[in-house]
């Protein structure tokens, strides 16, 4: 006779409800044809200036949310400089949002200790994490075309080939 401890039932049923709502989530955020808008939104950034999205339109833009007690994004970071100076001089710009639970002394240290060539923001109230979709899970990247909408979203480390193949047709595009 094959018994099944209810809490073990009740534990595979929330779990299948996660992965179900995970899913959808990613479906409605980040399909590969996602053409929303992205939130007009103000990044703080590390030096004290600030720049919007109304400034990046016009360019490619790469929003990459992230922290410094995150391994993934720390290992992904070589690969977003290397991106960004792979296509800066093309029309191409990232900018690397600090979770709101990043102390910004270790936020301006990593920059800072790993000369990262990119825009570093710092979302203290976390209403930009908000606006990009209740951003929770680090690394989390939106691809921005020059009309200021969302192409693609990473949940994780992005495929860097295929994220150049992209960029590369998106900055092609007028």
């Amino acid at each position: 006779m094959n018994l099944t401890h209810p809490f073990s039932l009740y534990r595979r049923s929330l779990l299948s409800a996660g992965v179900a709502l995970g899913l959808a989530s990613l479906l409605i955020l980040g399909g590969c044809g996602s053409k929303d808008q992205a939130p007009a939104s103000t990044f703080v950034l590390i030096d004290g200036a600030t720049t919007t999205t109304a400034d990046l339109k016009g360019k490619v833009m790469l929003v990459n949310f992230w922290a410094t007690t995150c391994v993934s994004c720390v290992k992904e970071m070589p690969a977003l400089a290397a991106t960004y100076h792979k296509y800066k001089d093309q029309g191409f710009d990232t900018v690397a949002v600090a979770m709101s639970y990043d102390p910004p002394a270790w936020v301006l240290n990593f920059a800072q200790t790993r000369q990262l060539p990119f825009k570093v923001a710092l979302d203290n109230t976390g209403e930009i994490a908000q606006n990009w979709g209740d951003v929770k899970l680090t690394p989390t990247t939106y691809l921005v075309d020059r009309q200021g909408r969302i192409v693609k979203r990473y949940v994780g480390e992005p495929d860097f080939a295929a994220l150049h193949q992209l960029i590369e047709k998106l900055l092609a595009q007028s």
